[in-house]
């Protein structure tokens, strides 16, 4: 039964893997990807928006390059962990003995001295909150009989699961050049963990824990900063840089969001959070019939000279997230037989939007960008930030069909998103 059971849980994984390597053609919501954050990342950087439900990629950027996971490799010391309570082989008031070698990890830990012990429950908490390396090490000696056999274990199950660019070379993340994975390879572990096991799901969603009277908080400051987020691990090395993989749900719809390499928490946050609020607005969409997914748009600047970076606000200035535009065109209107043709609009009256931000000084930058490297197309139109709801778009007015059409190729062009507004 197990035996069958293990082969549909392959099945599943590399069915699922086969499905998040494409996303299909559509019309896009844009990403810009901005030189500061660009630059600050050191080619770290690398993200994919996922559906839980089905496993289709709403966004990916360098999804498949090797990268660092730190303790985001704890998913899956923790996978295994929750196989073993599913399957009776540990208890959750089972003891896990530390060894010399569990309690030697480098912090953060707990602390416990060798010869001491803790509960399973104990050393689940300590690792999807505190993200203790000690209690992970703990964790494979007591599944594995040692660290290297249960890091055997992990590697036969990633390939299992379809991770087929991930290695692990120990239990806990810590720095170890061997130690591999990719934000693809990640969100297939993040959602096989709740697929598979969602009777433990709710270990990654507890924002503290008390151990022996220290009162420890979880280290993924989106579960009480962003609504919907319920897990599930953060990671950080200095080779790594900050990473999370998170999971949120909003009207019945459940997204995965790995972002790795970040140049500061916030940073990382920030792009989370942007990454999945245009997720499940990508998915409200395509609700009402709209045909759309998430696509990155890189667009780098030619140098003008020394960058001035502004002083950084948490969830402003182009160096402190990837600014997220929803940028589609409207889908055509289809053609009545024997209607009268609708006269031609004004040609001062179309529009071209090449932006949609948090805040009115985002939408202005980019006025100010475009106007700047694109002057021939837009010298002649006017610009302006107009709000949208809690948002900002950029948006110029005042050209011709054609000259509205021909402004968003040349942004095309260089990648920068660009949507042609017909006349209201």
């Amino acid at each position: 039964m197990l035996k069958h059971a293990r082969r549909l849980f392959v099945s599943l994984g590399l069915a699922a893997a086969t499905l998040m390597a494409a996303t299909p053609p559509a019309a896009q919501a844009q990403i810009p990807y901005f030189r500061n954050l660009l630059a600050a990342t050191s080619g770290r950087y690398a993200a994919i928006v996922v559906d839980a439900k089905t496993g289709e990629v709403l966004y990916d950027r360098h999804a498949d390059a090797p990268r660092y996971p730190a303790s985001i490799t704890k998913v899956m010391t923790l996978y295994l962990t929750f196989e073993a309570l599913s399957t009776g082989k540990l208890h959750l008031d089972d003891r896990v003995v530390f060894s010399p070698h569990a309690s030697a990890q480098a912090p953060t830990k707990l602390g416990v001295r060798p010869g001491d012990s803790v509960s399973v429950s104990e050393a689940i908490q300590a690792m999807t909150t505190l993200s203790a390396n000690d209690a992970a090490v703990a964790m494979a000696e007591k599944i594995g009989g040692t660290e290297s056999r249960f890091t055997a274990l992990m590697n036969l199950r990633a390939q299992e699961l379809g991770m087929q660019n991930t290695h692990f070379a120990n239990a806990n993340g810590l720095p170890d050049s061997r130690n591999l994975s990719t934000a693809r390879d990640i969100a297939i572990l993040s959602r096989a963990a709740m697929r598979d096991y969602p009777q433990y799901y709710h270990y990654f969603s507890q924002r503290s824990f008390t151990f022996r009277g220290r009162y420890v908080q979880n280290h993924n400051h989106m579960l009480e900063g962003v609504q919907g987020v319920d897990g599930l691990k953060t990671g950080f090395t200095n080779a790594s840089g900050f990473n999370i993989a998170i999971s949120g749900v909003r009207d019945g719809r459940r997204l995965i969001v790995v972002v790795l390499g970040g140049p500061t928490r916030v940073q990382r946050d920030q792009n989370a959070e942007d990454l999945l609020l245009t997720g499940f607005d990508v998915m409200r969409r395509r609700a009402m019939g709209e045909k759309l997914t998430i696509a990155q748009n890189l667009f780098e600047p030619e140098p003008t000279g020394p960058v001035v970076r502004p002083p950084v606000e948490q969830g402003d200035g182009d160096q402190d997230a990837l600014k997220i535009e929803l940028t589609s065109a409207p889908p055509p209107r289809a053609k009545v037989r024997g209607q009268p043709a609708k006269p031609a609009a004004k040609a001062e009256r179309w529009g071209v939007q090449v932006g949609e931000f948090r805040s009115r000084a985002d939408a202005k930058e980019q006025i100010a960008l475009v106007q700047r490297k694109f002057g021939r197309h837009f010298d002649s139109a006017d610009g302006a930030a107009e709000k949208a709801g809690r948002r900002y778009r950029a948006v110029f007015t005042g050209f011709s069909q054609g000259e509205a059409k021909d402004a968003c190729r040349a942004l095309k062009a260089k990648r920068l998103a660009c949507a042609v507004v017909e006349p209201s």
